[in-house]
């Protein structure tokens, strides 16, 4: 399966980051790519940096404009497209989702972000409600592959219980930078480690992990965000196969190979001994005792 992601800038023109993104699409699509993953909302700016009810006008319903124009490039160029969007599912209800549209230009699935962050800049739980789908993967022509959205990627059960689905490839579209004022200090730690939890997550599960950010300094509130790209994929071994620059638009490619992860699982076989019978207190919000 070969695989793009899709790393660019978002201008305050709704329509023409969708105008971008169909481009994209096509490009990675006549240079072979399969799957095609757009960034995390890929249609604006990050909003939530504020709050602000006027924002709610960003929204939109699924199927909508995006799945309309995004469905037709993707039956036009044969490529199946992981489309990230703010969806508006009833009047007051909205959710952080992604769509995953076939070559054919048909909705193939529906995911929304089940882990909703809510930090300085990063105001999401004011805008969303948390995903009651699950976590999903999907069987498209192009190959099986699973999703999820940039909080979730920091959460090491999302990963195994999409992976315990069977997916070759975890897709981690996300809006992730740096508070310029903490950048110096805090900057290189803070990347290192979004980095290395999804290669363990690409190791403990067996897959392949592709995690597209985009770029770009936006200020909507305060001193803004620095988005940091670096976008990148790698294998089940943890291994980085491409990775992005921290400010240039580009596509990434590679190629995800089942035989590989058929290699990779044999010689760490974590699935085979996984102790499944003493896993219990995993659903429990804390199991420590701090007053002692």
């Amino acid at each position: 399966m070969r695989i793009a992601l899709v790393q660019m800038s978002m201008s305050p023109d709704p329509q023409a980051n969708l105008a971008k993104a169909c481009a994209r699409v096509r490009e990675a699509a006549a240079n072979g790519a399969q799957v095609v993953c757009l960034p995390e909302m890929f249609r604006s700016q990050y909003f939530c940096q504020r709050q602000d009810p006027s924002l709610f006008d960003l929204a939109e319903p699924i199927p909508g404009p995006s799945t309309e124009s995004l469905g037709a490039v993707a039956a036009e160029a044969g490529v199946v497209v992981i489309a990230p969007l703010f969806e508006r599912r009833a009047p007051g209800l909205y959710h952080n989702s992604l769509v995953v549209l076939e070559r054919d230009g048909s909705i193939a699935g529906l995911y929304r972000k089940m882990h909703i962050p809510d930090d300085p800049l990063y105001h999401e739980k004011y805008y969303f409600a948390p995903g009651d789908l699950g976590f999903r993967s999907f069987r498209t022509s192009a190959g099986h592959i699973g999703a999820l959205i940039c909080w979730d990627q920091w959460y090491p059960e999302a990963a195994r219980l999409t992976a315990l689905e069977g997916p070759l490839v975890l897709f981690y579209p996300t809006a992730i930078g740096w508070h310029p004022s903490e950048k110096a200090a805090f900057g290189e730690r803070q990347h290192g480690a979004w980095e290395t939890i999804q290669r363990a997550h690409a190791i403990a599960n067996g897959v392949y992990v592709a995690a597209v950010n985009r770029i770009g300094h936006e200020r909507l509130a305060g001193d803004g965000i620095e988005f940091w790209g670096q976008s990148f994929i790698c294998d089940p071994f943890g291994e980085v196969l491409v990775r992005g620059s921290a400010d240039r638009e580009e596509i990434l490619y590679a190629e995800a190979d089942r035989a590989v992860q058929e290699d990779v699982r044999r010689n760490w076989p974590f699935l085979r001994d996984r102790r499944i019978d003493a896993y219990g207190d995993i659903t429990r919000r804390f199991s420590g005792d701090f007053s002692k």
